[in-house]
């Protein structure tokens, strides 16, 4: 048996008491750490927490060397652990497809997930966001300018986007540098972004969320990550509304 577990957002008591208890019960307990992280929380307290030992997977571990979760699973109770929810992430539904493939059976117990959160922190309508796009860390000359694609057709029917920064092993993607990239993709296509949210710790108990220009935010202090973006379109009068009482939207 196979069970995806979604942590929520930020620290180890983010998770449901449904899935605390089948970590508990589990025989083998796997937690996956390059789509998100818990950053208000270690590996170490997770295990003091869980009553478990717990095996950390990177991207490779899940993507091209499966073999050694699913064993587990077809063999006892393994879960898969994850920040947010578990199957936001297309690597994860990938990985439920090779179960089943296998004939293990599999289960999702949800989490909360930074896709409804946003909603919450900015007071963004849910129904009015379009496609997500990722901003990655350039890679040598490797730029790719797609982020901003999705943004110029999300804005051009009225819809919000909603921008993951890249993180890297120990580096995590800020607001000020995701923000720098697009407008520098902005600047080649020669396309404005007039207004950006951005957020911090969401899930903590001390988010920071801001909206404002590029030139706004770029200057502004959202401190530790995980950090993510909004894009909005054309702002609602009562998103406008919310925006300025809650992220200092001018």
């Amino acid at each position: 048996m196979l069970t995806f577990i979604g942590l929520g957002l930020y620290d180890k008591n983010d998770v449901s008491e449904k899935g605390l208890a089948l970590i508990r019960s589990a025989d083998y307990v796997f937690l996956e750490g390059y789509t998100s992280r818990l950053m208000g929380t270690t590996t170490e307290e997770l295990e003091a927490f869980y009553h478990k030992p717990v095996r950390l997977l990177l991207r490779a571990d899940v993507e091209q060397h499966p073999d050694e979760l699913l064993d587990c699973a077809a063999r006892g109770n393994a879960v898969f652990l994850c920040a947010g929810d578990p199957m936001v992430s297309t690597t994860h539904a990938d990985l439920r497809i090779r179960a089943a493939e296998r004939d293990i059976p599999t289960a999702i117990v949800h989490g909360s997930s930074i896709v409804s959160a946003v909603c919450g922190l900015s007071g963004l309508q849910n129904y009015r966001f379009g496609k997500s796009c990722s901003v990655p860390f350039p890679a040598g000359s490797w730029s790719p300018t797609s982020p901003l694609d999705v943004i110029v057709e999300n804005r051009a029917h009225r819809l919000h986007t909603l921008v993951y920064l890249d993180i890297q092993d120990n580096r995590y993607m800020t607001v000020s540098e995701g923000i720098c990239l697009l407008e520098a993709m902005a600047q080649k296509k020669q396309v404005a972004i007039p207004l950006y949210v951005g957020i911090a710790r969401a899930g903590s108990d001390a988010p920071v969320v801001r909206a404002g220009t590029a030139g706004t935010l770029m200057s502004a202090d959202f401190g530790p990550p995980l950090h993510i973006l909004i894009v909005p379109g054309e702002l609602h009068d009562m998103e406008r509304e919310y925006l300025a009482g809650f992220a200092g939207l001018c």
